[in-house]
């Protein structure tokens, strides 16, 4: 008989943020995101979580759930990598750069920015993300697996 085990919860870092927890938080995102495993990511967010993401809004774990489904299909052998840029007491802003190849093995690096809110459990309500993709070759990645 073979169970399966909830995926882990993120660590709950709660605002107000210092600079020290607005880190902690930037890199349990990244290490989230990474492991590209879409029940263990949306544990961060709120069950009504709002999002923008590129030209797509939508709300709810469940929609973030689908969304990162459709992501990773098409973005493969996804590495992210997430830089604190500005904290406020509930809000993060960070900056991010992560490449992937698509199914023809062009490669892409895609760059941006998102701005975070949090409740004052520590889940996101809030995610506002603009990103721009550009191509490279695969001698070009910064950002390989550990």
């Amino acid at each position: 008989m073979t169970t399966t085990t909830p995926p882990a919860k993120p660590p709950v870092i709660k605002p107000p943020f210092t600079l020290e927890t607005a880190k902690a938080k930037v890199k349990a995102a990244e290490n989230a995101w990474n492991s590209r495993d879409p029940e263990r990511c949306a544990l961060a967010y709120t069950e009504d979580s709002d999002w923008r993401n590129r030209d797509e809004f939508f709300k709810g774990r469940e929609a973030i759930k689908a969304f990162l489904k459709r992501k990773w299909a098409k973005e493969l052998d996804y590495q992210l990598m997430k830089e604190l840029w500005a904290f406020t007491d509930n809000r993060i802003a960070v900056r991010f750069e992560y490449e992937w190849h698509d199914a023809a093995g062009q490669w892409y690096r895609s760059h941006g920015n998102e701005q975070w809110e949090f409740n004052e459990e520590g889940l996101m309500k809030r995610r506002d993300a603009s990103i721009n993709d550009v191509k490279i070759e695969e001698k070009d990645r910064r950002y390989r697996p550990a």
